[in-house]
């Protein structure tokens, strides 16, 4: 677990390895609610049986969209922001499905800190570049530069 608890510390986790998740499971449950809960409901995510018999990938898959949504699970399992008053999501630059996640597949991230723009009050927008490796596979699920937004307490150790 890695521990952010200030603009210094963001500062000196640039450029370092990437923090790496817990594996975790994606299963046709997930996939289900996710399907229900966006409108989704094609027979490639929801029918295994299906799935099984029609599909390239052999079994039922996750929507890219869920892939996606995991990321500030997977990140909250990598990371700590001790200090912090503020996170807000900012966007994407670039998303990019590259490999299809099958269900019961398990699944992990990798956060690097690509850069960091300081802003005024403690502030700061980071772009983070983001893999979601498949256990077993070569390619990964999905890579991305994520945007977000950090505000830190000043000289408040609150922990958020």
């Amino acid at each position: 677990m890695i521990t952010l608890d200030s603009l210094e510390a963001l500062r000196a986790f640039a450029g370092q390895p990437p923090a790496l998740t817990p594996w975790q499971t994606v299963d046709q449950d997930t996939i289900n609610r996710f399907g229900l809960a966006t409108g989704d409901t094609q027979w490639i995510h929801m029918d295994p049986e299906r799935a099984k018999a029609e599909s390239p990938y052999g079994a039922a898959i996750a929507h890219g969209l869920l892939t996606l949504s995991l990321l500030p699970g997977l990140f909250a399992s990598a990371m700590r922001f001790p200090n912090r008053r503020l996170a807000v999501n900012y966007g994407f630059d670039r998303v990019r499905f590259t490999q299809a996640v099958k269900a019961g597949a398990r699944i992990r991230a990798a956060f690097s800190l690509a850069a960091m723009d300081e802003l005024p009050d403690g502030q700061a927008r980071l772009n983070w570049d983001v893999r979601i490796d498949i256990d077993g596979e070569q390619r990964p699920a999905l890579v991305a530069r994520w945007l977000t937004q950090v505000a830190y307490h000043n000289g408040n150790k609150e922990q958020s």
